[in-house]
């Protein structure tokens, strides 16, 4: 597996609390076999395929839309099977948004998945935009200390 594969199933997994949760994201965020999986995590391929056909499987037996009822001060109860589906529980925060007259709900772990995958697009592979940050830093830090310089001779 190369480098640049495993730093970004490191980023992928990165603060995911079980094997399951880390299979789920690299199966989303897609591009890796079920061996690629398995060797990252220490795993068996058989492990990987299991939580994957469990996730399909829970997906498949969800309903598309449901209803729910607005309650008291705007609350809205989300149903269990979601709220498991979803990987949340009482007390989790959601990131909403609102557009084109639809509410949409994500864990905060599947906005910061889908985050990176957007930043996984415009960057190219290799691209630290770390070291291209301090870099920029660095020589802005240059150019000020050159122009303080070029003022005391002048002033």
């Amino acid at each position: 597996m190369t480098e640049a594969n495993m730093d970004r199933m490191e980023a992928i997994t990165k603060g995911l609390p079980t094997k399951s949760a880390k299979i789920r994201a690299l199966t989303d965020a897609g591009g890796f076999s079920r061996r690629q999986i398995a060797d990252f995590l220490g795993t068996i391929p058989q492990h990987v395929r299991n939580v994957q056909v469990q996730t399909t499987r829970k997906a498949e037996a969800l309903p598309q839309s449901t209803h729910v009822e607005v309650g008291a001060g705007g609350r809205v109860v989300i149903p269990a099977s979601v709220r498991e589906a979803m990987g949340i529980k009482e007390g989790d925060r959601l990131v909403a948004r609102f557009a084109d007259g639809e509410l949409k709900l994500m864990s905060k772990q599947l906005a910061l998945q889908r985050a990176q995958e957007v930043v996984r697009k415009l960057v190219p592979a290799g691209v630290s935009l770390v070291d291209e940050l301090i870099a920029d830093r660095r020589r802005e830090a240059a150019e000020e200390m050159t122009d303080t310089r070029k003022a005391g001779k002048n002033g």
